[in-house]
């Protein structure tokens, strides 16, 4: 099986059914394959996300989602903003899978089951909204996360920014949206709240594979994690490292944080 080529398709798939089948195809193949990834494949430049032709792309503060997680455009509005975050969170594990060469066997492994899980979160979301009456790209969506695969184009950044800063902040924001939808637990709600436990539980796993790459990837370099860490963050996002950020410590000490880290994110004096 050609590895990079196969999966440069899927990346480039316009429809989410067909992205999808590709992948599960693709992926049965893997694990039962001796693949040499020793390859002189270049991916191609992208430049639009692989949904620009199926929804309608605005600024981030045009597609925030409604507060009134009670009423039936709420639920839509958020659930469709979660359905985006995982659908682009697929493109982004697929990425990490192409992108980066000569690289153990166990990183292909990582994110090829990073963007099955992610493949399974959008599908449980869309299964939910289909029952609103709506699909996937009936409202309209911002291209941030896009935006952060073509600002990290190496494996250093790459695992730095996507699993240890933007999805490892889902650790605090989930939680948040689950307080919301409990304090009005009618069965829809409690529908939702099934599907963003089984997210929050498995984000967890994201950001400890991304904290492990990006160990790796500093030991390879000889670069101090904590240091280097919010060294790129600053590059990548400027001012980032000055906020003040509302930490879930333990999911974020599962996922590889050390307490010196998880001290200067939350600026507090302790890490508990």
């Amino acid at each position: 099986m050609n590895y990079f080529n196969n999966l440069e398709t899927i990346l480039l798939e316009e429809n989410p059914k067909n992205k999808i089948n590709l992948f599960y195809k693709f992926y049965k193949k893997f694990k039962v394959s001796n693949i040499n990834f020793n390859d002189n494949f270049i991916l191609q430049n992208i430049t639009k996300p692989s949904y620009h032709n199926f929804v309608k792309i605005v600024s981030p503060n045009e597609a925030k989602p409604r507060k009134y997680m009670n009423t039936k455009d709420g639920k839509i509005s958020l659930l469709h903003t979660i359905a985006h975050i995982e659908y682009s969170a697929i493109d982004l594990a697929l990425d990490a899978a192409l992108r980066f060469k000569n690289l153990p066997r166990e990183y292909y492994e990582d994110w090829l089951e990073v963007a099955e899980d992610e493949i399974r979160h959008f599908l449980m979301i869309e299964k939910l909204l289909n029952e609103l009456d709506v699909k996937y790209g009936d409202i309209q969506v911002h291209t941030n996360l896009f935006e952060a695969m073509k600002l990290t184009p190496d494996l250093l950044s790459r695992m730095a920014v996507v699993p240890r800063y933007l999805e490892a902040n889902g650790l605090e924001q989930n939680p948040k949206i689950m307080e919301k939808l409990k304090s009005n637990p009618d069965e829809f709600n409690k529908k939702i709240l099934y599907a963003l436990n089984i997210i929050l539980k498995e984000e967890i796993t994201h950001v400890t594979k991304g904290d492990k790459w990006f160990k790796y990837e500093c030991s390879n370099q000889n670069l101090e994690p904590e240091s280097t860490y919010l060294k790129i963050l600053e590059q990548v996002y400027p001012g980032s490292t000055n906020k003040k950020y509302p930490i879930n410590f333990e999911a974020r000490k599962q996922a590889g944080f050390s307490c010196n880290e998880l001290k200067f994110l939350s600026k507090k004096d302790s890490c508990n």
